[in-house]
């Protein structure tokens, strides 16, 4: 008799990621996984994409190959990390792909009749859980062999009754599928959002944004119940009263089934909205003023094609990365940063004091993206005499905004960090006080952190929201000692098999469960 592992919190796809991963960080091929576990190679293949059942057996034998705890059968027990800190990191770390990027992308596959191939997409949480609501609506989604690229095929009738609600609701970016929802159905309803602890993000904007569109939507009973009227204007203009990204994203996604031009002001021309624009260029969707505030899209009623994109590289994650070499005071390379949407952040880091070199600039894969590669030397910081804050792009990114915190903990006076953006963010910052830093709190937007730090190990609750936690994070690879981060499940929401790659420039990290 075969048993399934039944998770209501952990699918077969999510499983097949921590398999893969696991493997990949102990240097195994799948053909030797295969062979020590007495399978074949496309076996594993099956399992690491999340297309076969497991049994208790199978899991348990594949943890003891792989020495990991990669599942607990029953209860789920939460990831913890023990971090001894003061170690110097050196070496090369790549940049990978766009976490946001990729959910937007697969949120507009949905417009496309066609085959859509995602190239070198992030396996992380929020990720599969928008691959399990796919997936529940009846799309297609199929990863290579390698984990790395993802195939999708939408049926030629959505099947929105079966939706995956509890992988709906543990996500915010549903809130996505609005805009390419309403160029296929005239009605449909959709979860709640739900996403990191940041307080109160009011989904006005969207409405606002979809509206021109015939969109109209009425939550109640934990649905958006949504209805889609015709009769629109070929000729459509779209003021968004928020230049958010994803406010941006759901209207252009809108816009590009829309038959006729739409003019949208007040756009995002952030990372992950230029990667939407270049793949709807794909699909013949022509979008005129990427990269500024003023997109104007002539929309097709029909997208039926096969194309491939390549995701561009994460600058959040670049801004991650940068920050564990600078408050180790260690000299690492980090590769593949988009230096497009890094440049006024290292322009604040050298108004800090920070050296660093930077190599040339290359293309990524998508052929549109300008990468350089960072190198970080350990430098003496000071708090910069202006305020630190986020503006929309090109200004300072609001997610790169936290590793400031735990920067400015190590620079010598006093910096002020303004987080207007989000409510609560600024007080999750405020653990870093646990770990030795002089972090005061003035009001939920703002902070006065006061350095240098003398960092010392200590136990700390993961933060319930994903960049604070990274920052925590990187503040215990500076302290002394030994530190553990509790509930640490959140990282991965954002961030593929993180620990594992600091662990490869020398942090010394250990996963562990209760």
């Amino acid at each position: 008799m075969t048993t399934v592992i039944e998770d209501s919190r952990t699918t077969i796809a999510q499983i097949g990621s921590l398999i893969r991963g696991a493997r990949q960080n102990r240097g195994m091929t799948q053909s030797q996984l295969a062979e020590l576990l007495s399978t074949s190679q496309s076996a594993i293949a099956r399992i690491e994409q999340g297309s076969q059942n497991l049994s208790v057996e199978m899991l348990s034998r594949i943890n003891e190959v792989l020495d990991a705890d990669l599942l607990s059968i029953g209860a789920p027990r939460p990831a913890h990390l023990r971090v001894t800190g003061g170690q110097q990191l050196s070496g090369t770390i790549r940049v990978n792909t766009s976490k946001n990027g990729a959910v937007a992308l697969l949120c507009a596959s949905l417009l496309n009749r066609g085959r859509t191939t995602l190239r070198q997409v992030a396996r992380i949480v929020e990720v599969d859980r928008i691959v399990d609501v796919l997936r529940s609506i009846g799309v297609r989604a199929t990863w290579s062999e390698d984990g790395k690229d993802l195939e999708i095929v939408p049926p030629a009738e959505l099947d929105l009754t079966a939706i995956d609600e509890d992988a709906a609701r543990r996500t915010r970016s549903i809130i996505m599928f609005l805009g390419p929802l309403l160029g296929r159905t005239s009605s449909f309803q959709l979860p709640y959002a739900g996403g990191c602890d940041l307080g109160t993000r009011t989904v006005e904007p969207h409405m606002i944004a979809l509206r021109p569109f015939g969109l109209d939507v009425l939550a109640t009973g934990g649905w958006y119940q949504a209805a889609v009227t015709g009769g629109q204007p070929e000729e459509l203009s779209v003021v968004l009263t928020e230049r958010g990204d994803t406010v941006t994203e759901n209207a252009l996604m809108a816009a590009a089934r829309h038959p006729g031009v739409t003019v949208i002001r007040n756009a995002s021309p952030n990372y992950m909205v230029q990667d939407l624009c270049f793949y709807l260029e794909l699909l013949g969707v022509q979008v005129e003023g990427i990269g500024t505030t003023t997109l104007r899209v002539h929309g097709l009623s029909e997208i039926d094609t096969d194309v491939t994109y390549s995701l561009g590289e994460d600058p959040v994650e670049a801004m991650s990365l940068l920050t564990a070499g600078i408050v180790t005071h260690s000299e690492i390379t980090v590769s593949r940063v988009p230096i497009e949407f890094m440049e006024i952040e290292l322009a604040t880091l050298a108004e800090m004091g920070l050296r660093y070199t930077i190599s040339p600039e290359y293309a990524a894969a998508n052929g549109r993206t300008r990468l350089v590669d960072v190198t970080v030397h350990p430098s003496e910081l000071k708090a910069p005499i202006d305020k630190i804050h986020p503006m929309p792009f090109p200004g300072l990114n609001i997610d790169n905004l936290p590793f400031f915190a735990v920067i400015a903990a190590t620079a010598s006076g006093t910096s002020t960090i303004h987080d207007w953006v989000y409510d609560n963010r600024a007080i999750h910052l405020t653990d870093l006080t646990r770990l030795g830093a002089d972090v005061r709190l003035l009001d939920q937007h703002r902070l006065d952190v006061t350095g240098p730090t003398r960092w010392s190990g200590a136990e700390v609750s993961c933060p319930p929201a994903l960049r604070p936690a990274v920052v925590i994070l990187l503040a215990m690879l500076a302290a002394k000692g030994t530190s553990v981060l509790r509930g640490v499940d959140i990282i991965s929401r954002g961030y593929e098999q993180l620990q594992e790659r600091l662990i490869r420039l020398g942090a010394q990290i250990e996963t562990f469960r209760d």
